[in-house]
């Protein structure tokens, strides 16, 4: 990409899970490699916390937003404003050109406060079902953008546009496949390179649901794969008692509550075992691994189930409800999927309809453009929106 463009300035609100955040931090590298000014608007949780710490060289501010749950209207209306105050003070600062919204509660606050101050407005929705908050957001942004083509019919917004969820730049950097990039894959993270590898995660989070339904499953697992490892990604609270219970089993496991390389753990994984979330499901598909997906069943409108049903109904993955699988169910199907077996074989290919390599650079280009033409119309310098639009795909 040419990193020539003026320094225009785009704000993206994506804090509250890693599947809201992990796609704005690959949008804001394309951007940035472009010669924008991202910043990165993220929440108070620790998993952003952490998060932002392997998203190297971006900017971001915390913004005091919480969640909406029941009960809690009161908190939620006063973490609303903190972080539209917070968002209003910084961008009287630095006034961005855009801002884009990834979903989530941390998004409407920064959209209000950039649109008062003449801000270009964008969303992108990952899921199937968009949440609450990108709903009532799409009356009020120039373009939506989505990750499944039935999410579009589900928003306000006069012009949509799919291009998939994007991933890190990373994720296209390391093969999946057999051979030596997987078995350089599990030696960093402290796995055997010759044994089958099963990879569990619960998502950003962590899921006690999903880990306590696999070590219900590993015994009989263990039997119909003598050699299996581990490599389980908890939460904060599951750890130990994972731990414990492939020491009991003599299953070698590495355990972990949470990776910020996701990317070297589906390159070493034979099969993984996930929640649905969006963000999870791009990245499997980007890596190609054969998944069976759990999805959490308290997800807002049920979307994580249908994120997952998407993916079975195209052949690149396997829909396991927790409520309807069973221990015996789940170790027969993740043994087969372990092993380069047909089902195996099939599962990657199909996982290639779902993965879109160029979304971030397509999220990009809108922006971009739509920046350039607000310029155009408001009598900017033509050498800086002819410098902008070389930087993107389309013509102004």
């Amino acid at each position: 990409m040419s990193n020539s463009a003026p320094s225009f300035r785009v704000a993206i609100a994506c804090g509250g899970t890693g599947g809201h955040l992990f796609p704005g931090v690959a949008v804001a590298a394309e951007l940035r490699e472009r010669g924008c000014v991202v910043r990165l608007l993220i929440s108070p949780k620790e998993i952003d916390q952490q998060a932002v710490r392997t998203a190297r060289d971006l900017e971001f501010d915390v913004l005091p937003a919480v969640g909406l749950t029941r009960g809690g209207a009161l908190a939620f209306a006063k973490g609303f404003a903190g972080a539209y105050r917070s968002a209003a003070a910084a961008f009287r600062v630095n006034r961005p050109d855009a801002v884009l919204a990834m979903g989530g509660f941390t998004s409407a606050p920064p959209v209000l406060a950039g649109r008062a101050v003449g801000a270009l407005a964008f969303l992108h929705e990952s899921n199937t079902i968009p949440g609450k908050a990108n709903r009532w957001l799409s009356w009020l942004v120039s373009e939506a953008f989505v990750g499944f083509p039935e999410a579009a019919d589900r928003l306000h917004t006069a012009r949509s546009r799919m291009t998939g969820t994007p991933v890190r730049p990373e994720f296209s950097a390391v093969p999946a496949g057999p051979g030596a990039a997987r078995a350089a894959a599990r030696q960093a993270l402290g796995l055997a390179p010759e044994r089958p590898t099963l990879l569990v995660t619960g998502g950003s989070q962590g899921a006690r649901g999903l880990n306590d339904l696999v070590l219900a499953a590993l015994p009989q697992l263990r039997q119909l794969v003598p050699d299996l490892q581990l490599f389980h990604l908890t939460g904060p609270a599951d750890a130990e008692k994972v731990t414990a219970a492939c020491a009991a089993l003599q299953i070698p496991a590495v355990v972990r509550p949470f990776c910020g390389e996701m990317h070297l753990a589906l390159a070493a994984a034979d099969a993984v075992i996930s929640r649905a979330g969006a963000s999870s499901l791009a990245e499997i598909a980007a890596m190609r691994v054969p998944a069976l997906l759990v999805p959490f069943p308290a997800a807002t409108d049920n979307h994580q189930f249908f994120n997952a049903l998407a993916f079975e109904q195209a052949g690149a993955a396997r829909l396991c409800p927790a409520a309807g699988t069973t221990p015996g169910a789940l170790a027969a199907s993740t043994a087969e999927l372990l092993g380069a077996t047909p089902a195996a074989v099939a599962m990657r290919g199909a996982l290639a309809q779902w993965h879109f390599p160029g979304a971030a650079a397509r999220i990009a280009d809108e922006i971009l453009t739509a920046i350039a033409l607000a310029r155009a119309r408001a009598g900017g310098p033509p050498a800086r929106i002819a410098a902008l639009a070389a930087t993107t795909s389309l013509s102004v």
